[in-house]
């Protein structure tokens, strides 16, 4: 079983983290048992968007190295699922040192970067060891990429920015999520105890079948 990273939150004062697992009736039909590979989260359920599709989302950090290593194969689920299913990356600022790379993701995101930036960010960082851990580093590599810095600073430090990790950093406490990476389901199903990435993936595309055919 692969090490699933988990912080602690010191930042956004007043968030507090709260993690607990918790296990439903398990179908022993099925590849996957509820209470050990996923759990069902208590209702009502709540999802990310309102698109409308059903929903994926990988609940992550540019400072987990365990993200590192599922990041290519969370880009391959991604282009496999299903035209009607929708994949997203919601950042986890579990420590005073992931809060960075939180505000990171969502610059990239409203400068239209993100998709070209993403893998870049996890290869830079864990592979050829730039330091990559503050603010001012991670506007450093935005810049790097043809990013104007000051304007990455701004987003990135702004009270928009800040709003919506909070908002965040709610649901991510609504889906007990208390490591990295976690897949959620359409707020319904969490990823729990899986032995490794190609696991994780598979799981989801389980439970994202499983959810289609409840449709």
């Amino acid at each position: 079983m692969f090490k699933r990273h988990a912080r602690t939150l010191v930042l956004l004062g007043g968030l507090l983290l709260a993690s607990a697992c918790t296990a439903s009736n398990s179908d022993a039909a099925a590849p996957y048992t509820e209470g050990q590979e996923y759990v069902t989260l208590p209702a009502p359920y709540q999802r990310y968007s309102d698109e409308g599709k059903v929903e994926v989302v990988e609940v992550f950090s540019y400072g987990c190295i365990h993200c590192a290593h599922f990041a290519p194969v969370a880009e391959q689920l991604r282009k496999a699922l299903p035209k009607d299913v929708v994949f997203k990356l919601v950042p986890a600022p579990f420590s005073a040192e992931w809060l960075p790379y939180a505000r990171a993701y969502y610059a990239a995101r409203q400068l239209g970067v993100l998709e070209q930036s993403h893998l870049e960010l996890f290869a830079e960082k864990f592979a050829q060891h730039y330091p990559i851990n503050t603010l001012d580093e991670l506007a450093d590599f935005y810049a790097r990429h043809g990013v104007n810095r000051d304007e990455f600073m701004r987003v990135a430090t702004s009270e928009a920015v800040t709003a919506q990790i909070k908002r965040d950093f709610e649901l991510i406490q609504k889906w007990q999520v208390d490591g990295t990476p976690t897949i959620v389901v359409d707020g319904k199903y969490r990823s729990a105890q899986v032995k490794s990435y190609d696991q994780l993936s598979a799981l989801t595309q389980w439970l994202v079948k499983r959810e289609l055919a409840g449709k």
